[in-house]
């Protein structure tokens, strides 16, 4: 309990992965199929990059929020997740977060970050998440059974936080290095989920992680133990029809390079 208390501690930072100096000066730069987009949110203007889908069929679309790290940018989540280039018929939108205060770093929160729990900073992103999905939906044909979140590190965190307060409004989960609350876990709702970890995370214990896994497999009613998936990620299945897949890796608190390409396929095996 003790060592469970000092991980719900790290939790509160998650995220704490800094740009580099080459990625901050390669934020402003174009990225190719994205444009920007700015809502206005209970007086705040919010932003994203959004990538509309390729497919000229009259279906309707599946829509993905990506949700970059603590001192992240909307750009280097859409550089490193790619899931708009292995999902080419999805909306896909990389929102942008504001100037959030850390726990363990940047106490004074000049870095752009997202609310670790509901109910803090005034839900601001929780109410910036809704914004988008009305706005995509009037945009676009957007499948409502297809709508999905990932994220990475404090990003991570928001799609926990989605997971604990929008359930009904997601079809499936992707958070990386990250943890979902033991108290969110106790009144979240099953929902099929795709888990990265790094066996050496510096930020967030790989213990910590595998103690939350275990309460994800246990709300999923998903089997403790895993078969091959794909690309060293393994299913554990649900027998309620929220499978989980796992993919842990030897490295650190970074995301792995495929990471994204496996969440996209994830996301398109949710049904």
């Amino acid at each position: 309990m003790v060592l469970w208390r000092g991980f719900l501690t790290i939790l509160l930072a998650i995220g704490l992965s800094l740009p580099t100096a080459g990625q901050r000066a390669g934020q402003a730069a174009p990225i190719p199929g994205l444009s920007r987009q700015t809502w206005t949110v209970n007086g705040l203007e919010r932003s994203g990059l959004v990538a509309a889908p390729h497919s000229t069929t009259d279906a309707a679309a599946p829509l993905v929020l990506v949700f970059h790290g603590h001192g992240g940018s909307s750009a280097n989540a859409a550089r490193t997740f790619r899931i708009h280039e292995a999902w080419p018929d999805a909306v896909v939108i990389y929102p942008q977060g504001l100037t959030t205060a850390g726990v363990l770093t940047d106490p004074d929160g000049k870095l752009p970050g997202w609310q670790h729990t509901a109910g803090v900073d005034g839900d601001r992103d929780l109410h910036f998440v809704d914004a988008m999905l009305t706005w995509a939906s009037a945009q676009y044909a957007i499948d409502p059974k297809r709508i999905f979140a990932a994220g990475h590190s404090n990003g991570g965190s928001m799609v926990y936080v989605l997971w604990a307060a929008r359930a009904d409004r997601f079809a499936g989960f992707a958070p990386s290095s990250s943890i979902f609350r033991v108290d969110a876990i106790a009144s979240a709702k099953p929902k099929p989920a795709f888990i990265v970890s790094g066996r050496a995370d510096p930020l967030v214990p790989f213990a910590a992680q595998q103690l939350s896994l275990r309460g994800v497999l246990r709300l999923n009613q998903a089997a403790v133990a895993g078969t091959p998936w794909s690309g060293g990620a393994e299913r554990h299945a649900s027998s309620i029809g929220a499978d989980v897949i796992t993919y842990i890796h030897p490295g650190g608190h970074a995301m792995p390079d495929d990471a994204g390409a496996l969440m996209a396929r994830f996301f398109k095996s949710v049904k």
